[in-house]
């Protein structure tokens, strides 16, 4: 049995050439043969569970695992840290099928030779993976391709579900643990290693010949002029490429980009101007590791890092046609929740009805349901230069499925050439009406941080954040009652700088009150302050094992890249901390990290002090 190449082309693409086939880029080359485990998500916890519940080995083996619930990317490295030697990706239905709905293209869900393609990387915010922390340009230095940051040193293959099937319903060996490994095919989910019964002797061959080379690949920057602070950037950027056609990712953020551009450039032929610059930018290559987005970065990180207010990202509008979804630093919190009432809702059943109350009566927060849900920034889009190492404040904002009742991870067809026009002009969006919402809400937020005299951010809101995410890190900590005894180990020292900058930026908010409007340099300072807010989070020397991940209260997870964490260093401290071998060690460095997040909230809290 051989597994698919290419997936069946969808109607009325019969007869294009060229497609991509379905790959993982920058997988190993190879042809592993071995036995097949099946581990479920890949996630560090079924890893847990195989190697120490069941006792169930990796090393040598290929193992198969589904899409969903992380970053394919930390699917591959948690393979190589189990010892694999290969493994294959599959999109099971449980994951990419929604109840009661057909496969494409009678439905939007994923068919069974549909096959998600990706990069595999382990960047870690790095960018090209030849040029770490510089920008890839003809005279770069660049690293062989065996010294490249986190390129996997083992084959990666994706496959369809029809494929998988007849793989799995071979497997033996035990049992899945319980109903969480277990989707939706019509077989049991054994283990492995390796077939039961007739095809006992039989082993798995992966057959990878990707090749890996140099290629130019292109930004498209255009920038419209600030009249008063030609010195003061609002970045509006999102990524063009795309892995096939692209239907959804980026296709409906990339015309957001220029529908945005279009009107802004109506108002400057009009005669009108922000008061801020603003830079629009097309990013290229985002789909092989954020590549477009983080070289521009790279090369003009000491210009961004004194003069950028905001970056707004422009991937996918949407992801589903639920609600709204917004990830965004804590200083936008008031600005989005302004603007979503300034804009009508599109959604069935709220018609004159604003944004903001579709939002908040679909998905409240949870901590406060008198408030929409804002979720953290993690990573997986070309904000994360500007936000993890650079330290701008960052928004990106979609419209999204229902997170209670939508159990399919993703949207089904996600980077699959089954993602078409089609797919959203006759299941996602067909009046279109929610990219509109999307470009309206994007544009706005352009707007007033390029225009309102007083830059739009709210510091008190990072203060309430910092409570939260401070009692949360504890509460964590106090599972272990008994060490944080011995070892002395005390949170005393972030709480107190949580509560010192709250009280700063109260304190500041009440100066900026009172600031005379009419007296430029004094509105000047305190929006300098303002910009800096965000800047003041970060820590030169980087995240432990993670240089370019740079901001101390926020991080893609170290297991899932998708997802933002909180107080990062902390976390990734105190994880999994009870089976280490060096208690004592493993404390300390807990220490060492409470102690840095202390000391940066408490300096971040000075900058808001009054100047002199």
């Amino acid at each position: 049995f051989n597994t698919s190449l290419f997936e069946p082309r969808p109607q009325g693409y019969e007869n294009v050439t060229d497609i991509l086939p379905p790959y993982n880029a920058f997988s190993a080359q190879g042809v592993p043969e071995a036995d097949l485990i099946y581990v479920n998500y890949g996630r560090t916890e079924d890893y847990f569970k195989l190697e120490r519940e069941m006792g169930i080995n990796c090393t040598g083996k290929i193992v198969i695992a589904r899409y969903g619930k992380i970053f394919r990317g930390n699917k591959v490295k948690n393979a190589i840290l189990a010892g694999a030697q290969g493994i294959i990706l599959y999109s099971d239905p449980a994951d990419y099928c929604a109840p009661g709905v057909d496969a494409y293209p009678d439905g939007w869900n994923l068919p069974g030779r549909g096959v998600q393609r990706g990069n595999v990387l382990n960047l870690n915010g790095a960018g090209d993976p030849l040029t770490p922390g510089y920008p890839a340009k003809e005279y770069t230095f660049r690293y062989k391709v065996n010294e490249g940051v986190g390129i996997p040193k083992i084959p990666v293959h994706p496959i369809g579900y029809h494929d998988a099937e007849v793989l799995l319903r071979a497997m033996g060996g035990p049992a899945a643990p319980d109903s969480s490994w277990k989707g939706s095919l019509n077989v049991s989910y054994n283990i492995g290693p390796g077939f039961a019964d007739s095809s006992s002797t039989r082993k798995v061959r992966m057959h990878v010949h990707t090749n890996n080379k140099i290629t130019r690949i292109y930004n498209v920057i255009g920038i419209l002029r600030g009249a008063v602070e030609p010195d003061r950037y609002i970045i509006l950027g999102g990524h063009r490429d795309s892995w096939v056609f692209g239907g959804i990712d980026p296709t409906t953020g990339a015309a957001v980009l220029q529908e945005v551009v279009r009107s802004f450039g109506k108002m400057k032929m009009e005669g009108w101007r922000p008061k801020r610059t603003i830079i629009f930018a097309s990013w290229d290559a985002e789909e092989f590791g954020l590549l477009g987005s983080t070289e521009w970065a790279e090369e003009n990180a000491r210009v961004l890092q004194e003069r950028a207010v905001a970056y707004i990202n422009t991937d996918s509008s949407i992801e589903g046609n639920y609600t709204l979804r917004v990830d965004c630093t804590p200083l936008l919190y008031k600005l989005v929740y302004n603007l979503t009432k300034e804009i009508l809702s599109p959604d069935e059943g709220y018609e004159n009805k604003s944004l903001y109350e579709s939002w908040l009566e679909k998905d409240p927060a949870a901590e406060n349901n008198s408030y929409p849900r804002i979720n953290k920034l993690g990573s997986g889009s070309d904000f994360e230069a500007y936000f993890q190492r650079l330290g701008i404040a960052s928004a990106r904002v979609r419209y999204t499925k229902n997170r209670k009742a939508d159990k399919f991870s993703n949207y089904p067809v996600y980077h699959t050439v089954y993602e078409t026009f089609e797919l959203v002009e006759k299941f996602y969006d067909p009046t279109f009406k929610k990219q509109l919402t999307i470009a309206q809400l994007r544009g706005k937020l352009v707007y007033e941080l390029a225009d309102s005299q007083v830059i739009p951010f709210d510091c008190r809101d990072y203060g309430e954040a910092l409570k939260g995410y401070s009692n949360r890190i504890y509460k964590l900590a106090k599972k272990h009652e008994e060490q944080l005894k011995t070892y002395e180990v005390s949170f005393d020292p972030l709480f107190s700088a949580v509560v010192n900058f709250s009280k700063a930026a109260a304190e500041f908010h009440r100066r900026l009150e009172q600031v005379d409007k009419k007296d430029p340099v004094a509105v000047r300072i305190m929006n300098d302050q303002l910009m800096f807010i965000e800047r003041a989070f970060i820590d030169p020397l980087g995240l432990p094992g993670r240089k370019f991940y740079r901001h101390v209260i926020f991080a893609p997870s170290s297991h899932n890249k998708y997802a933002g964490e909180s107080f990062p260093g902390i976390y990734d401290a105190m994880f999994d901390i009870e089976s280490k071998a060096d208690q004592h060690g493993a404390w300390e460095e807990v220490k060492r990290q409470i102690s840095i997040a202390a000391f940066t909230v408490q300096a971040a809290a000075g900058t808001l002090k009054e100047v002199a």
